[in-house]
């Protein structure tokens, strides 16, 4: 008979510990995380700013890193407060991209760039074409200050680019406030 008094309050017990759970912490997947890093061959220290965004549903999706943004710079020194400089900007894909092979303006011989084409929208803005400029590892690329200051100054950027095998490869960032990496970096 004793059992069946305490059934009501089960319900009970178990509510009362999905309250007591501490809240949730603000996601920090949309900030620009700091990390300081050495040149040893040239002696310098410099900041690398790191963005993650997340790959659109594919099958790039599964069980794969995710892309990011990574912006290397010298920060800024004196008793004034001095702008960095810009040293790269750098988009992280994790899987090996389609190259092409791009004529060089002035031709010095047989030299040919490895570049990717790559497309990339901001909100509100019309989808541009360009060609960014491939590590030797064919899994990241060299974005142009101009396309970065574009980027920064976006609430969301849509990126695509060809895998090897042909397949398009879609990245999403949501980009946080710019103000630390603009002023660390000088990127204007």
């Amino acid at each position: 008979m004793k059992k069946l008094a305490l059934l009501p309050l089960i319900p009970l017990a178990c509510a009362s510990l999905v309250f007591a759970q501490p809240p949730q912490q603000p996601s920090t997947t949309h900030v620009w995380r700091q990390s300081q890093k050495t040149n040893t061959a040239d002696r310098y220290t410099y900041s690398r700013f790191i963005l993650v965004g997340k790959f659109a549903p594919s099958r790039h999706g599964v069980g794969a890193n995710r892309p990011a943004l990574a912006l290397d710079c010298i920060p800024g020194t004196g008793a004034h407060p001095v702008k960095g400089k810009f040293l790269a900007a750098n988009l992280l894909v994790g899987t090996t991209l389609k190259i092409v092979y791009v004529e060089p303006d002035e031709a010095h011989g047989i030299a040919y760039f490895p570049k990717v084409v790559v497309h990339y929208q901001t909100e509100g803005a019309k989808d541009e074409e360009d060609k960014w400029s491939s590590a030797t590892d064919k899994t990241s690329l060299s974005i142009p200050k101009d396309s970065l200051k574009k980027m920064l100054r976006a609430r969301t950027v849509a990126i695509t680019a060809d895998d090897d095998h042909g397949s398009q490869v879609a990245m999403q960032f949501d980009m946080p406030d710019p103000t630390l990496v603009e002023d660390s970096c000088n990127v204007d």
